[in-house]
Formats: structure tokens, sequence, C-alpha cells
């Protein structure tokens, strides 16, 4: 089996030592992503950027996405990103699951991490 890494050049990969994404077995793990912005829909934008750009390289799309967790320091802040998920995710909607839970950073609002099938 191939193991493929790939780095998104976030500062924290090199700080704690780990990559965005990790394609193995025909399966592709993308880390938990934070995005930049002032609010949560700003950042939840940037991270689903992010983790776009790690699924195309792996060969993957949002379509491929099987399950997704959702992080979030206040819940509240959840619902105002349905309509951003519903755009990515709306025709092909993965198993997700959302937890309320500290983030590395308190001016992260959102984290977000998928697991993806690779197309045969």
């Amino acid at each position: 089996m191939t193991i493929k890494r790939i780095s998104s050049g976030g500062e924290f990969e090199a700080k704690i030592g780990y990559c965005r994404a990790v394609v193995a077995g025909g399966w592709v793990h993308v880390a938990g992503t934070v995005g930049q912005g002032d609010d949560v829909t700003q950042q939840c934008r940037s991270a689903l950027f992010t983790i776009e750009n790690a699924l195309t390289e792996a060969g993957a799309s949002f379509a491929d996405v099987v399950r997704v967790t959702y992080m979030l320091p206040d819940r509240a802040e959840f619902e105002p990103c349905w309509p951003i998920l519903r755009e990515y995710f709306g025709d092909n909607p993965p198993a997700t699951s959302m937890i309320e839970c500290g983030l590395i950073d308190p001016k992260f609002r959102i984290e977000i991490e998928v697991t993806a099938y690779l197309p045969e």
C-alpha cells in the first residue's frame, strides 16, 4: 500500500508535526482544518476551501466524502454554517457529527475534519 502525504503549508503543520491529508488504502483522511475570517461563516468557507484543495490533490472531491466532523467552541454558531455546508455536501450528504469543544486558539470558531473514499 502506498501512502501519500499532502501538505497545505499551514503554520500548525510544521509546529505540531502533521500534514493536511493522508491518502492510504483508497481513503483520504483530511486533518481537522480551521479557516480564516472574522466570524464562523467566513471561517467555515475558508476551511472548506483548504479541504477542497487537499481533496483535489488526492484525486477526490466533496462528492467522495463519507464522513465529516464539525468542532465548534460554541454549538450555537453551528446553525449559521448550515447553508454553506449544504452548498458543499447537499447532493452527497456524508455521515456527520458536531462536537462542542475548545479549539487550538480562541480566534477559531469552527474546525472541520473529513474522510473521503477515492473513486475507482
